[in-house]
């Protein structure tokens, strides 16, 4: 394996572990005197170029806003779950680009965009701690919101987890993304209500989980339904949340939980 493709593989675990939106540039076809060899890279994220280069100069520039576009749609078709595709463009240097080389380069462009998944967990509990320990380990990024700082203190920093020390947890939902997947494991109904009440206001969510047993289920589905939301939004949410299978200890609930999340995923891919 080439050093480029080593340092680049490298580059872009970090950036995927770190949950961001890049877009991968290689040159894969040059012709003539152009500034670089077949199979330069270079990665762009919203900040600009971070890593490599095909070539500097007027053909980088060109490559980098051409970048920039694509993340930026990439990141408006999110919430819709949008896939960008990737695209193959050619460049007569002198005739496009004024470059005196006199050459021609086809770039091909690709984005990574493991931002798209983002799972919000209400509660830091027991179970909540085996759940984001596990989804941490995902392509996704981890929200764990709390009221108690300490509990919080248990979860252990990663660099695709976010805690946030909230007094009132229903009024971050409204600071999520748009297609985030929620799963409330509060400190109980009392706690929970609250936060799928705003959920389903807001009416942007991917996945609604709510962590309990069928009573629980029907109480939830109960109140909402009186309060005047209609039977569909309330069938939406998924309580008991997880797939049918393990025990009930929290580390086999967060793998119920976490394969369920990544059904879901999947289906909607």
């Amino acid at each position: 394996m080439s050093r480029v493709i080593t340092d680049y593989l490298e580059q872009a675990n970090k950036l995927v572990e770190r949950g961001v939106v890049f877009a991968t540039i290689t040159l894969v076809q040059p012709e003539g005197h152009v500034p670089q060899d077949i199979g330069a890279k270079a990665i762009v994220t919203e900040r600009g170029l971070v890593w490599g280069t095909v070539g500097g100069g007027r053909l980088e520039a060109r490559a980098i806003e051409h970048s920039l576009a694509m993340i930026a749609r990439a990141l408006a078709g999110a919430e819709n779950n949008k896939v960008v595709d990737p695209e193959m463009i050619r460049y007569e240097l002198q005739r496009d680009l004024n470059m005196v080389c006199g050459g021609a380069a086809t770039l091909f462009y690709e984005i990574s965009a493991a931002r798209n998944w983002n799972i919000a967990i209400f509660g830091a509990g027991h179970v909540a701690q085996a759940t984001v320990a596990l989804l941490c380990t995902f392509a996704c990024n981890v929200i764990c919101i709390d009221h108690r700082q300490e509990w919080l203190d248990k979860i252990e920093p990663r660099p695709n987890l976010q805690k946030i020390l909230a007094a009132e947890m229903p009024d971050e939902v409204y600071k999520l993304p748009a297609g985030t997947f929620y799963v409330c494991m509060s400190q109980g109904h009392a706690t929970d209500l609250p936060i799928v009440r705003q959920i389903l206001k807001r009416d942007q969510a991917a996945f609604i989980g709510v962590i309990g047993s069928e009573p629980k289920a029907r109480t939830l589905r109960g109140a909402l339904v009186k309060e005047g939301f209609t039977q569909e939004a309330v069938d939406k949410i998924h309580c008991p949340v997880g797939l049918p299978i393990g025990s009930n200890s929290p580390a086999e609930i967060a793998v119920s939980i976490a394969a369920q999340l990544l059904q879901t995923r999947d289906a909607l891919a």
